[in-house]
């Protein structure tokens, strides 16, 4: 799978992943091959290109739960749009409670994993993605962590809203995601500031959400410490902040990938709050059955197992060797752990359940 920009689609080429509209509604199937037609339409959606398959590449596996999210964050990027627009506007916000609630309906009474997959991102559509994002994984944390709907409303309203600030930057600012150098960083804490001051009563939303966004901005632009006032669910934002910065896609620079964010939240324990870092862990699919991954050992191989009990040590099957390594026995895992998956824009490889089982049993 690559990216080709909107000016350099060609007729014949096929569609890697679907494309919807603001409402949903699926208007170009993948392995849908482009007309002109649709090429042209891509350019009047003002999207910057699509993911198109390799000549000889097969569609890569995607379940219905994976379709669903990918329709879910067309829809709530046009709407956080709307409404992120409207505040900065000086106009009341219409359906940010609605969409909040969506985010929590969807996401956060879950009980099970889900692929977070990301989407490329650009210039125009960045923070709205960003949080649209961030938002969704505080609805998985916190479910994990038991929260009520009421303190669920209120970390996902402030996770929707955490970044407007952003919206009133300068462009050669705007244009650096969140590349900042020092001078950067001064500008960005002023305007995120006078974000904040548009987070207001007035316009129907709650103290506890503008406590929990005035909490994140300290934490990302104040001293970062820890006085034990910081609520917990400051503390989730911060998380799921972090790991969608880290793992989004962007058209200037590499995304590292959701292990290595996970292998860095992990390391800092002092920064990033444990209970926290494991929800994420417990939220979102990472080394599972059909990841490529590459071992210390420089050997590639595919995870068969996944490991409930220590992500970072499943049983995995090296390519060169066809040999086993269990990272869950100690002894094994002195001698080979995982470096980092086999990043690609789509790292899943489709994977015969039964035939896998068959295989293992036989071990």
């Amino acid at each position: 799978m690559i990216f080709v920009k909107a000016e350099d689609l060609k007729y014949g080429m096929r569609l890697a992943k679907p494309i919807y509209n603001k409402s949903g509604v699926l208007l170009y199937e993948r392995n849908t091959r482009l007309t002109l037609q649709g090429i042209e339409s891509v350019k009047n959606f003002g999207l910057l290109g699509l993911y198109i398959l390799e000549p000889a590449e097969p569609v890569p596996p995607m379940s219905e739960e994976d379709l669903d999210f990918e329709r879910f964050q067309t829809m709530a990027v046009f709407s956080i749009r709307e409404e992120l627009d409207s505040i900065v506007a000086g106009r009341d916000p219409k359906n940010l409670k609605r969409l909040a609630n969506a985010i929590i309906t969807n996401y956060g009474r879950l009980d099970h994993k889900i692929a977070f997959t990301q989407n490329l991102r650009s210039t125009t559509d960045y923070i709205y993605k960003h949080v649209i994002n961030t938002a969704i994984l505080c609805a998985l944390i916190s479910s994990q962590m038991h929260y009520t709907p009421v303190e669920q409303e209120e970390l996902v309203t402030a996770a929707l809203l955490h970044d407007i600030g952003k919206l009133l930057l300068p462009n050669k600012v705007k244009d650096k995601y969140d590349d900042y150098d020092t001078n950067d960083l001064i500008i960005v804490k002023k305007f995120q500031s006078d974000g904040l001051g548009l987070i207001r009563p007035e316009i129907g939303i709650d103290s506890g959400v503008r406590r929990i966004v005035a909490q994140i901005h300290k934490m990302e632009y104040g001293d970062g410490r820890d006085d034990g006032k910081i609520l917990k669910s400051s503390k989730i934002l911060k998380v799921a902040n972090l790991f969608d910065t880290m793992t989004c896609m962007k058209l200037r620079e590499e995304a590292i990938s959701e292990i290595a964010a996970v292998k860095y939240l992990l390391l800092n324990k002092d920064e990033f709050d444990e209970e926290v870092v494991g929800a994420l862990i417990k939220s979102i699919k990472i080394l599972t059955p059909g990841v490529c991954i590459e071992l210390t050992n420089r050997e590639k191989g595919l995870v068969i197992s996944e490991n409930p009990q220590n992500i970072l040590r499943p049983v995995v099957l090296g390519f060169s060797t066809n040999m086993i390594y269990d990272l869950g026995n100690n002894g094994v895992y002195r001698r080979y752990q995982i470096v980092d998956i086999m990043k690609t824009m789509d790292n899943r490889i489709k994977v015969d359940r039964e035939r896998l089982e068959e295989y293992m049993n036989k071990r």
